[in-house]
């Protein structure tokens, strides 16, 4: 009753004595409970307090936040804690509440959980649940030869995350490999919500890495800033093509130069094409050849029938280059799955043996569907 009542997840351990005093403090189950008795409640549990987390290996480290793996003492279980320092005059304070009050919301299997929110005068600390990789770390594991059927289970999560936000009117704004995390069942998340809802794109990261251009779209790269669902399903694609090639579709250094690499491959833009490109200033101050578009077979030869199915690049009428991409390869209608279901609950749907795995051990003669490490 209490773990309905608070939200709590089922493995969480109780301090001595809190049912008792719980029981006398609580309204009757009819009634709702306070804000601030459900405040104070979580906070006597141990949520909102740094000694309840206990820190383990430092995971990154940038200049506004550094990310340490930890372990809950309210449950035992691994955690990731986002430290955000506060001093800083600009940048980590807006994105780390844009993330805080976006993720409150987002409750799905294949978005990335936040557990807690510990809130100190120098330090804003996000206790995330914990996944042993990302996307990118995955695909270098398996030297870049991934199974379709795998390729096929990861863009259905991912695509399942990004619609339940698109459904709330949340975009995602930075979708890319290292954004993509993957626990040892094969489950992957959508993580680092930092730049959804922002007015525009940064060029800069936490830790002053100049962000990949490699998953914009290209009215974005043209200075747009009136974008919506577009711009995350452009990410898909790349993504997809990246996961089934082993290569990035349009691996740019700059500005131009991604711009380059995308027309070279979908043509340069037409007012047939583009309605109103050729009055776009910064489209003419590139002065781009006029480029033909090309198959992308020939670029993946790798992408089956299915995958034509997955994935056409076109010009839309929306003013912007958009990535179509729709599943319908994944059998037993996973679609129909609750939002908070994982696609491994559904019988017969497990990841196999990567083509490129070295590893002696084959998921598929064992009884779990676990991603060798």
């Amino acid at each position: 009753d209490i773990n309905k009542r608070l939200s709590l997840p089922a493995d969480i351990r109780l301090p001595e004595g809190y049912l008792e005093k719980f029981a006398m403090n609580s309204p009757p189950f009819d009634k709702p409970m306070s804000r601030r008795l459900r405040r104070a409640s979580l906070s006597e549990i141990g949520f909102g307090k740094l000694e309840t987390y206990i820190k383990l290996d430092k995971l990154g480290e940038g200049t506004y936040a550094t990310v340490f793996k930890g372990r809950s003492k309210l449950t035992d279980n691994l955690v990731a804690l986002k430290e955000i320092r506060l001093e800083h005059e600009e940048g980590a304070p807006c994105t780390a509440i844009r993330e805080v009050s976006l993720l409150k919301d987002l409750k799905h299997a294949n978005i990335v959980t936040l557990h807690d929110i510990i809130h100190t005068d120098k330090c804003l600390t996000l206790v995330f649940e914990y996944l042993e990789k990302d996307l990118k770390q995955y695909m270098d594991d398996c030297g870049s030869i991934m199974s379709v059927h795998n390729v096929k289970i990861f863009l259905f999560q991912l695509l399942r995350g990004l619609a339940y936000c698109h459904k709330r009117k949340v975009l995602h704004r930075d979708l890319k490999p290292q954004n993509l995390l993957i626990n040892e069942k094969g489950e992957l998340k959508l993580a680092d919500f930092g730049l959804a809802r922002a007015k525009s794109v940064p060029t800069k990261t936490y830790s002053n890495e100049v962000v990949t251009l490699w998953y914009r779209p290209p009215d974005v790269l043209l200075g747009t800033t009136e974008y919506s669902t577009p711009i995350d399903m452009w990410g898909v694609g790349c993504i997809f093509y990246e996961m089934i090639t082993g290569r990035p579709l349009f691996p740019g250094s700059t500005v131009e130069d991604e711009l380059h690499l995308i027309f070279r491959i979908l043509g340069t833009p037409t007012e047939e094409t583009w309605p109103g490109i050729t009055t776009s200033e910064e489209f003419k101050t590139y002065n781009f050849p006029r480029y033909h578009a090309e198959p992308l077979v020939n670029h993946a030869p790798r992408i089956d029938n299915d995958g034509h199915d997955l994935l056409s690049i076109e010009y839309t009428q929306s003013d912007t280059l958009n990535i179509h991409c729709t599943v319908q390869t994944l059998s037993h209608q996973p679609s129909l799955l609750f939002s908070a279901a994982s696609i491994f609950s559904v019988k017969g749907i497990q990841l196999q043996k990567d083509p490129g795995k070295r590893s002696s051990v084959h998921p598929e003669s064992s009884k779990s569907s676990k991603i060798e490490k």
